[in-house]
């Protein structure tokens, strides 16, 4: 079990919906990584921005931007994750990966598809919640609109980091802010949510905010609005286990089960 989980973000402009320019944008900022950097975390969409033309943008699982994650995570030493449009089966997924430095790869369908721009038109639903072990660190990975659903979120698991990555938009900026740290309350978690900047192809604005909280709330990162950045913080297991310890509040959630 490792002790200091080092996770990284990369708050980008995305091209809208060209991966090969997106990739090679987020390839040089890989460049400014620290060497003992164990998560980078990308947005929602990262190769094409949150566009509903999927037919027009999707990849598989074998496909270029799958196969860079996994170049970009053995040359980098590091786990990546984020999500981007994949075709499967006749469905189109709004998919998260985690790619592990060996190529090991876990994914995560977008449960809360939104419905106010119509994504549940294009998009299939997922049904499972992950949670995954990486270098003894329990991680629950989640996308934009999941962070309106806090039961969806709730740490039944005793996961120790909750991740959203997202194209969240400037208008409803304060209920990101607001949000993650309510996530990061409740759940006696850190929480990191990672979102864009700049203007995409249907004229949404957004203004970052990436941010991360540790599980009493406290804002740990620098938030920087409207730029282009790259921010790193280090996350301790001693953090969670102390506050856990002395208040107990997960023991005291309500139990039932999510249809």
């Amino acid at each position: 079990m490792q002790n200091q989980l080092k996770v990284s973000w990369i708050q980008a402009d995305l091209v809208w919906e060209n991966p090969k320019q997106n990739r090679a944008a987020f390839s040089k900022h890989f460049e400014s990584l620290s060497d003992d950097t164990d998560l980078v975390v990308l947005p929602e969409m990262f190769s094409t921005g949150f566009t509903m033309h999927a037919a027009e943008v999707a990849e598989t699982m074998e496909g270029e931007t799958v196969s860079w994650l996994k170049h970009m995570a053995s040359t980098y030493n590091t786990a990546i994750t984020g999500s981007l449009v994949i075709s499967e089966d006749d469905n189109y997924y709004n998919r998260l990966l985690f790619v592990e430095p060996s190529g090991k790869i876990t994914y995560y369908n977008k449960r809360h598809t939104f419905t106010l721009v119509g994504e549940e038109q294009t998009y299939t639903a997922g049904a499972e919640k992950i949670i995954l072990d990486y270098k003894g660190w329990k991680i629950c990975p989640l996308i934009c609109y999941d962070l309106r659903f806090p039961v969806w979120a709730r740490n039944t698991e005793d996961y120790d980091l909750l991740i959203y990555v997202a194209n969240w938009p400037k208008p409803r900026i304060l209920a990101w802010d607001t949000l993650l740290k309510a996530r990061a309350i409740e759940n006696m978690s850190y929480c990191i949510g990672v979102n864009r900047v700049g203007i995409d192809g249907v004229n949404a604005v957004y203004s970052g905010h990436s941010a991360a909280y540790d599980v009493l709330g406290n804002l740990i990162s620098e938030l920087r609005p409207n730029e282009i950045s790259v921010e790193t913080v280090t996350l301790e297991k001693r953090h969670i286990e102390a506050y856990r310890n002395k208040f107990k509040f997960l023991n005291d959630q309500d139990r039932f089960t999510i249809l």
